[in-house]
């Protein structure tokens, strides 16, 4: 039996447009060749000429937000509270909580790459991207948003980039028992430019992060800046995107594969 992986993880690196100039990541490498001072700290005495050829080790120094790079957003980040149309509202899961059953199962891939950017994507579109691939949604199955940010990733428009999923289009998903979903672009709701610009001609603030609020009512996570979503099927893949274990926080990096896995697939065909 085979097995096959499809990274969908963008880079955490400089100078690429991932996030807004406020949110940019900032990585400080340093080199063989610098970092003697450091190992001598440990080892007084040792010189640079000690070491083979001279070097010491490769480190680098990191600042991020947890919402940098591909990442899982819990439910803490979208709400102080969860769950209140499941008839039990409480205080809602960080990322250090969230199951891990949530994080391994099999994807749902939706192509919404045609709508425009800005679109907010409506339960009726979902249903409809369901019935044209000709699937019907099971509980913990990770459904991933393909949008046309996907291929605006390094470029100047890319955070303005792809439609977004809305209240009603997310509760679809979420009340038949999908728990994660993922999308490409940098929000899971349509890009702040243009709700903003509907917010301003109608003073409801109830269009602002209207996909993330419904996390309110189900809790739910979701992943962000995924990357190479157009070389996925419609289905027969496993997602796996276990986040950072950060204690108490609402967001966690993750290194998020699709996997495609004869032997997988068969046991659960069996099952």
């Amino acid at each position: 039996m085979s097995r096959r992986f499809v990274d969908l993880s963008i880079y955490l690196e400089n100078d690429v447009v991932s996030d807004p100039p406020v949110m940019k990541p900032h990585i400080e490498y340093i080199r063989h060749d610098q970092s003697v001072e450091s190992i001598a700290s440990f080892f007084p005495g040792l010189k640079k000429e000690d070491l083979p050829d001279g070097e010491g080790w490769a480190v680098e120094r990191v600042q991020l937000s947890t919402h940098n790079g591909t990442h899982l957003d819990a439910p803490y980040h979208f709400h102080s509270t969860m769950d209140k149309a499941l008839g039990g509202q409480r205080t809602a899961t960080t990322i250090d909580e969230v199951p891990l059953e949530w994080c391994f199962q099999p994807g749902v891939k939706l192509d919404f790459r045609h709508l425009p950017d800005g679109h907010v994507v409506t339960a009726q579109e979902v249903q409809a991207e369901l019935e044209r691939i000709g699937h019907s949604l099971s509980p913990l199955e990770i459904v991933v948003v393909n949008t046309r940010a996907g291929s605006r990733y390094g470029h100047g428009d890319y955070v303005s980039s792809g439609c977004g999923m809305g209240y009603e289009a997310t509760m679809y998903l979420l009340e038949r028992g999908v728990r994660l979903t993922g999308t490409d672009a940098w929000s899971w709701d349509a890009p702040f430019v243009h709700t903003a610009g509907k917010y301003a001609q109608t003073g409801d603030a109830g269009l602002i992060w209207e996909g993330h609020k419904a996390g309110r009512d189900i809790g739910y996570c979701h992943l962000e800046k995924l990357h190479n979503l157009e070389a996925l099927p419609a289905t027969g893949f496993y997602i796996s995107c276990f986040p950072h274990k950060i204690r108490g926080a609402s967001a966690g990096w993750t290194r998020a594969v699709a996997i495609f896995d004869e032997a997988l697939q068969a046991s659960i065909q069996r099952a």
